[in-house]
Protein backbone atom coordinates (compact mmCIF):
# COMPACT_ATOMS: atom_id res chain seq x y z
CA UNK A 1 0.00 0.00 0.00
CA UNK A 2 1.74 3.35 -1.02
CA UNK A 3 1.15 6.25 1.58
CA UNK A 4 -1.43 7.66 -0.58
CA UNK A 5 -3.77 5.01 -0.62
CA UNK A 6 -2.89 4.57 3.16
CA UNK A 7 -5.32 7.69 3.44
CA UNK A 8 -8.05 5.90 1.43
CA UNK A 9 -11.45 4.65 3.23
CA UNK A 10 -12.89 3.35 0.33
CA UNK A 11 -15.52 0.04 2.10
CA UNK A 12 -15.48 1.66 5.51
CA UNK A 13 -18.49 3.29 6.82
CA UNK A 14 -18.45 6.92 9.22
CA UNK A 15 -20.77 7.87 11.71
CA UNK A 16 -20.64 12.04 11.73
CA UNK A 17 -22.83 13.64 14.42
CA UNK A 18 -23.62 17.18 14.09
CA UNK A 19 -23.23 17.15 10.78
CA UNK A 20 -25.89 19.24 9.56
CA UNK A 21 -23.20 22.41 9.11
CA UNK A 22 -20.20 23.83 10.03
CA UNK A 23 -17.26 21.62 11.20
CA UNK A 24 -19.48 18.10 11.69
CA UNK A 25 -20.41 18.78 7.44
CA UNK A 26 -17.04 19.82 6.52
CA UNK A 27 -15.92 16.57 7.53
CA UNK A 28 -18.61 14.19 6.11
CA UNK A 29 -18.58 15.79 3.05
CA UNK A 30 -13.90 15.17 3.52
CA UNK A 31 -14.57 11.20 4.40
CA UNK A 32 -16.86 11.07 1.57
CA UNK A 33 -13.94 12.51 -0.56
CA UNK A 34 -11.37 9.64 0.98
CA UNK A 35 -14.44 6.96 -0.22
CA UNK A 36 -16.45 6.54 3.32
CA UNK A 37 -20.52 6.19 3.15
CA UNK A 38 -21.97 8.22 5.49
CA UNK A 39 -24.61 7.77 8.37
CA UNK A 40 -25.38 11.42 9.83
CA UNK A 41 -27.45 12.75 12.61
CA UNK A 42 -27.74 16.25 14.07
CA UNK A 43 -30.89 17.45 16.46
CA UNK A 44 -32.43 18.82 13.18
CA UNK A 45 -30.88 17.09 9.75
CA UNK A 46 -33.54 16.61 7.30
CA UNK A 47 -34.83 12.86 6.61
CA UNK A 48 -34.07 13.54 2.77
CA UNK A 49 -32.38 16.13 0.67
CA UNK A 50 -30.27 18.21 2.98
CA UNK A 51 -26.92 20.13 1.67
CA UNK A 52 -24.79 17.52 3.33
CA UNK A 53 -26.56 14.78 1.87
CA UNK A 54 -26.75 16.02 -2.04
CA UNK A 55 -22.68 16.79 -1.44
CA UNK A 56 -21.93 12.94 -0.13
CA UNK A 57 -24.25 11.23 -2.81
CA UNK A 58 -23.06 13.71 -5.33
CA UNK A 59 -19.72 11.93 -4.91
CA UNK A 60 -21.79 8.27 -5.58
CA UNK A 61 -21.43 7.49 -1.28
CA UNK A 62 -24.34 6.56 0.34
CA UNK A 63 -25.77 9.09 2.98
CA UNK A 64 -28.42 7.79 5.84
CA UNK A 65 -29.71 10.35 7.62
CA UNK A 66 -31.12 10.36 10.81
CA UNK A 67 -32.41 13.49 13.68
CA UNK A 68 -31.46 13.34 17.45
CA UNK A 69 -31.60 14.96 20.44
CA UNK A 70 -28.93 14.13 22.18
CA UNK A 71 -29.80 15.60 24.99
CA UNK A 72 -32.75 13.35 25.37
CA UNK A 73 -30.79 10.56 26.73
CA UNK A 74 -33.61 8.02 26.27
CA UNK A 75 -33.87 9.44 22.86
CA UNK A 76 -30.16 8.73 22.11
CA UNK A 77 -30.36 4.81 22.96
CA UNK A 78 -33.21 4.41 21.04
CA UNK A 79 -31.30 6.12 18.05
CA UNK A 80 -28.11 4.07 18.59
CA UNK A 81 -30.72 0.58 18.70
CA UNK A 82 -32.18 2.00 15.21
CA UNK A 83 -28.54 2.55 13.73
CA UNK A 84 -27.21 -0.79 14.54
CA UNK A 85 -30.18 -2.34 13.38
CA UNK A 86 -30.70 -0.55 9.85
CA UNK A 87 -26.84 0.23 9.02
CA UNK A 88 -23.54 -1.64 8.43
CA UNK A 89 -21.09 -1.98 11.16
CA UNK A 90 -19.61 1.21 11.75
CA UNK A 91 -15.58 1.68 11.64
CA UNK A 92 -15.25 5.16 12.21
CA UNK A 93 -17.14 7.36 14.66
CA UNK A 94 -16.59 11.42 14.45
CA UNK A 95 -18.20 12.54 17.85
CA UNK A 96 -18.68 16.33 16.23
CA UNK A 97 -22.28 17.23 17.62
CA UNK A 98 -21.75 19.74 20.48
CA UNK A 99 -23.02 22.83 22.15
CA UNK A 100 -22.18 26.08 23.64
CA UNK A 101 -24.65 28.06 26.41
CA UNK A 102 -22.78 31.51 27.15
CA UNK A 103 -23.42 33.01 30.76
CA UNK A 104 -20.97 34.54 33.40
CA UNK A 105 -20.41 31.91 35.86
CA UNK A 106 -21.56 33.45 38.56
CA UNK A 107 -25.04 33.69 36.73
CA UNK A 108 -24.87 30.27 34.75
CA UNK A 109 -28.02 28.56 35.46
CA UNK A 110 -28.43 24.71 36.13
CA UNK A 111 -30.62 24.01 32.99
CA UNK A 112 -27.60 25.50 30.65
CA UNK A 113 -25.03 23.36 32.43
CA UNK A 114 -26.59 20.13 32.63
CA UNK A 115 -27.98 20.32 29.02
CA UNK A 116 -24.28 21.42 27.57
CA UNK A 117 -22.33 18.39 29.71
CA UNK A 118 -25.25 16.27 28.31
CA UNK A 119 -24.95 17.34 25.00
CA UNK A 120 -21.01 17.64 25.06
CA UNK A 121 -19.62 14.94 27.23
CA UNK A 122 -22.40 12.11 28.64
CA UNK A 123 -23.59 11.77 24.81
CA UNK A 124 -20.27 11.13 23.62
CA UNK A 125 -19.05 8.46 25.98
CA UNK A 126 -22.33 6.85 25.71
CA UNK A 127 -21.89 6.86 21.75
CA UNK A 128 -18.08 5.49 22.01
CA UNK A 129 -18.89 2.82 24.44
CA UNK A 130 -21.56 1.69 22.14
CA UNK A 131 -19.94 1.30 19.03
CA UNK A 132 -16.65 0.93 20.60
CA UNK A 133 -17.70 -2.08 21.81
CA UNK A 134 -18.23 -3.33 18.84
CA UNK A 135 -15.24 -2.46 17.40
CA UNK A 136 -13.54 -3.52 20.34
CA UNK A 137 -14.74 -6.95 19.43
CA UNK A 138 -14.01 -7.14 15.75
CA UNK A 139 -10.46 -5.56 16.21
CA UNK A 140 -10.38 -2.51 14.49
CA UNK A 141 -12.07 0.66 14.56
CA UNK A 142 -11.55 4.80 14.76
CA UNK A 143 -12.91 7.31 16.93
CA UNK A 144 -12.39 10.89 16.98
CA UNK A 145 -13.87 13.11 18.73
CA UNK A 146 -13.83 17.19 18.84
CA UNK A 147 -11.98 18.69 21.72
CA UNK A 148 -11.53 22.29 21.65
CA UNK A 149 -8.99 25.15 22.62
CA UNK A 150 -10.88 25.22 26.53
CA UNK A 151 -9.64 21.34 26.41
CA UNK A 152 -6.93 23.51 27.32
CA UNK A 153 -8.09 26.66 28.73
CA UNK A 154 -10.70 28.18 30.61
CA UNK A 155 -12.55 30.45 28.25
CA UNK A 156 -14.97 33.57 29.37
CA UNK A 157 -18.57 33.12 30.19
CA UNK A 158 -18.93 29.32 29.27
CA UNK A 159 -17.96 27.11 32.27
CA UNK A 160 -19.92 23.94 31.13
CA UNK A 161 -18.59 24.15 27.99
CA UNK A 162 -14.74 24.17 29.09
CA UNK A 163 -15.96 21.38 31.35
CA UNK A 164 -17.25 19.37 29.00
CA UNK A 165 -14.34 20.12 26.35
CA UNK A 166 -11.90 19.04 29.18
CA UNK A 167 -13.41 16.09 30.05
CA UNK A 168 -13.89 15.01 26.06
CA UNK A 169 -9.70 15.26 26.26
CA UNK A 170 -9.47 12.76 29.54
CA UNK A 171 -12.10 11.44 28.20
CA UNK A 172 -10.01 10.42 24.52
CA UNK A 173 -7.11 9.37 26.66
CA UNK A 174 -9.11 7.04 29.17
CA UNK A 175 -10.51 4.86 26.20
CA UNK A 176 -7.12 4.91 24.55
CA UNK A 177 -5.28 3.52 27.00
CA UNK A 178 -7.85 0.44 27.03
CA UNK A 179 -8.69 -0.29 23.70
CA UNK A 180 -5.31 0.78 21.74
CA UNK A 181 -4.21 -3.03 21.86
CA UNK A 182 -7.64 -4.13 20.53
CA UNK A 183 -7.21 -2.01 17.35
CA UNK A 184 -9.33 0.45 17.96
CA UNK A 185 -7.79 3.86 17.49
CA UNK A 186 -9.41 7.18 19.98
CA UNK A 187 -7.63 10.28 19.08
CA UNK A 188 -9.28 13.87 19.13
CA UNK A 189 -9.16 16.97 17.30
CA UNK A 190 -9.20 20.69 19.03
CA UNK A 191 -10.19 23.22 16.38
CA UNK A 192 -8.70 27.14 17.03
CA UNK A 193 -11.50 30.08 16.47
CA UNK A 194 -13.28 28.17 13.56
CA UNK A 195 -16.41 30.70 11.57
CA UNK A 196 -19.37 28.72 12.39
CA UNK A 197 -22.58 29.72 14.20
CA UNK A 198 -21.43 28.60 17.38
CA UNK A 199 -18.58 31.47 16.93
CA UNK A 200 -20.95 34.22 15.32
CA UNK A 201 -21.34 35.61 19.31
CA UNK A 202 -17.41 36.12 19.05
CA UNK A 203 -16.79 37.37 16.10
CA UNK A 204 -19.40 40.31 15.94
CA UNK A 205 -18.20 41.77 19.75
CA UNK A 206 -16.62 44.73 19.16
CA UNK A 207 -13.65 44.05 21.67
CA UNK A 208 -13.26 40.05 21.39
CA UNK A 209 -13.64 39.40 17.78
CA UNK A 210 -10.24 41.65 17.22
CA UNK A 211 -8.50 40.63 20.52
CA UNK A 212 -8.73 37.07 19.26
CA UNK A 213 -8.19 37.63 15.99
CA UNK A 214 -4.57 39.65 16.69
CA UNK A 215 -3.63 36.41 18.88
CA UNK A 216 -4.07 34.12 16.28
CA UNK A 217 -0.66 34.12 13.95
CA UNK A 218 -1.98 32.83 10.67
CA UNK A 219 -4.00 36.10 11.12
CA UNK A 220 -7.53 34.69 10.23
CA UNK A 221 -10.37 33.02 12.01
CA UNK A 222 -10.57 28.98 10.37
CA UNK A 223 -12.55 27.96 8.61
CA UNK A 224 -14.51 24.19 8.57
CA UNK A 225 -12.53 22.91 5.85
CA UNK A 226 -9.48 23.80 7.81
CA UNK A 227 -10.35 20.26 9.43
CA UNK A 228 -10.99 18.02 6.45
CA UNK A 229 -7.20 17.04 6.04
CA UNK A 230 -7.14 15.72 10.01
CA UNK A 231 -10.39 14.21 10.12
CA UNK A 232 -9.61 12.12 6.81
CA UNK A 233 -5.74 11.37 8.16
CA UNK A 234 -7.01 10.23 11.85
CA UNK A 235 -9.99 8.10 10.22
CA UNK A 236 -7.76 6.26 7.77
CA UNK A 237 -5.09 3.38 8.18
CA UNK A 238 -2.11 6.26 8.15
CA UNK A 239 -2.81 7.29 11.52
CA UNK A 240 -2.50 3.16 12.49
CA UNK A 241 -0.05 4.35 15.21
CA UNK A 242 -1.68 7.13 17.06
CA UNK A 243 -3.68 6.80 20.33
CA UNK A 244 -4.82 9.09 22.80
CA UNK A 245 -3.42 11.98 20.99
CA UNK A 246 -5.14 15.69 20.76
CA UNK A 247 -4.25 17.12 17.84
CA UNK A 248 -4.47 21.57 17.51
CA UNK A 249 -5.85 22.73 14.25
CA UNK A 250 -5.87 26.22 15.61
CA UNK A 251 -3.88 28.59 13.53
CA UNK A 252 -1.26 28.73 15.61
CA UNK A 253 -3.22 29.62 18.92
CA UNK A 254 -1.66 27.31 21.26
CA UNK A 255 1.81 28.44 20.39
CA UNK A 256 1.53 32.03 21.29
Amino acid sequence: MTILDQFRLDGKTALVTGCRRGIGKAMAVALAEAGADLIGVSASLEPSGSDVEQRVTALGRVFRAYACDFADRRALYGWIERVKAECPPVDILVNSAGTILRKPAAEHPDEDWDRVVEVNLNAQFILSREFGKDMVARGRGKIIFIASLLTFQGGITVPGYAASKGGVGQLTMALANEWARHGVNVNAIAPGYIATDNTAALRTDLERGPAILSRIPAGRWGQPEDLKGIVVFLASPASGYMHGTIVTVDGGWMAR
